[in-house]
């Protein structure tokens, strides 16, 4: 059974069973038919390793071993956190783990459109559909979430041809460049571990960007390390705007080696972290009280003097999910970039900016995903 991306549809069960729990007990064949089990994923795991690496790009286990990790998710952190500045009303649409997952669900609905065909694309069935098939939200909470896209104008209402009463939702183009805008973001701090020049070839090809994305999307839906958030860093990435906290703190580290099990922050200011991303400051302290009870992060210091420190724990967690999402990126920017046609020299050149977009984001222009 495959969900609207073409993948697998991913049960709702949080964490996959062993292959011992799937072998009933009652066979006395048990640990043979196990072994066998076992084989045969043991077989497709490296099937699915040696596909990766015929394409040229990084497996989540090589990005989370990688020297330049950190490095590269600073970059990314601070191109997000700009991003949030320049437009702090659509940065907050990804400000939690839910809304982002589902604005990336309901982006490459919107990626699979066919001008002109009413049936393919976004409307709020096939995106309620989705959403509660993989347990992320509600009906209703699907239902007010498209609301909230056409009421910020991130969506717009495409009349049909045919008939008046299909309301069929589209990307506007402000929507369209804070999606670029992050994937391009992604693309740089690959580039930045291995020395790529993903961006470029994006810029030179749009039509990757516009099938990548889909493909990423759902990657990452039906990978469990990534759609379920560790409890270290769900103290952060399940609240509002609790994802721009972290990149917050990922910029202000000069040397991520712990020492004694911890990773020295620096100073944080409560009050100015939560005028910022617009949120009280009894939640962001919320936030922090509960990863500190946790010992995921604390302070050293005296009083108006503290320092912020995180746990080796935190840091690990959060680079393990961290690499579970540049690796669906880079593999759909890999598969993308050999399967789709490269742009010829007078399109590339001809080509029109995202309205009001800026850097190599504003060179990418929206296509349909079939061209």
């Amino acid at each position: 059974m495959s969900d609207e991306f073409g993948m697998p549809a991913v049960a709702r069960r949080d964490k996959p069973a062993s292959v011992s729990c799937v072998i009933a007990r009652a066979s006395p064949r048990r640990d043979r038919l196990a072994a066998s089990c076992q084989t045969m994923l043991e077989k497709a795991a490296r099937r699915k390793s040696g596909a990766i690496a015929a394409l040229g790009c990084m497996t989540a286990e090589e990005i989370v071993c990688h020297p330049a990790l950190h490095l590269a998710d600073q970059r990314l952190a601070a191109h997000l956190i700009e991003m949030h500045r320049q437009a702090p009303r659509f940065a907050r649409l990804g400000a939690s783990h839910r809304k982002w997952l589902m604005t990336q669900a309901m982006y490459a609905l919107c990626m699979r459109r066919v001008p002109g065909k009413d049936t393919s694309g976004l409307n709020a069935t096939r995106f309620a559909e989705h959403i509660t098939s993989i347990g992320v939200a509600s009906r209703n909470t699907a239902d007010a979430f498209l609301k909230e896209l056409l009421a910020y104008k991130f969506l717009q209402v495409i009349p049909s041809r045919h008939d008046r009463r299909i309301h069929v939702l589209d990307t506007t183009p402000v929507g369209d460049r804070v999606m670029i805008g992050w994937f391009v973001g992604h693309m740089a701090a690959l580039d930045r571990m291995d020395g790529g020049s993903r961006v470029d070839v994006c810029v030179q090809n749009p039509r990757i960007f516009r099938r990548a994305q889909p493909r990423a999307t759902a990657a990452l839906i039906a990978n469990a390390a990534w759609r379920v958030l560790p409890e270290s860093i769900a103290h952060f990435l399940s609240c509002e705007s609790g994802g721009m906290l972290v990149h917050e703190f990922m910029l202000q580290i000069a040397d991520f080696t712990p020492v004694d099990g911890k990773v020295v922050v620096g100073s944080v200011n409560v009050l100015s972290l939560a005028e910022r991303y617009g949120i009280s400051a009894s939640n962001v302290k919320r936030m922090l009280t509960r990863a500190q009870e946790k010992g995921c992060l604390g302070w050293d210091g005296s009083r108006g003097h503290k320092s912020l420190w995180l746990s080796a724990r935190f840091l690990g967690d959060y680079a393990l999910w961290r690499a579970q999402n540049f690796a669906a990126l880079d593999e759909a920017f890999h598969f993308c970039a050999c399967a789709v046609p490269r742009a010829s020299a007078v399109e590339a050149q001809t080509r029109k900016p995202v309205p009001g977009g800026t850097g190599s984001e504003a060179r990418l222009e929206r296509r349909p995903c079939g061209v």
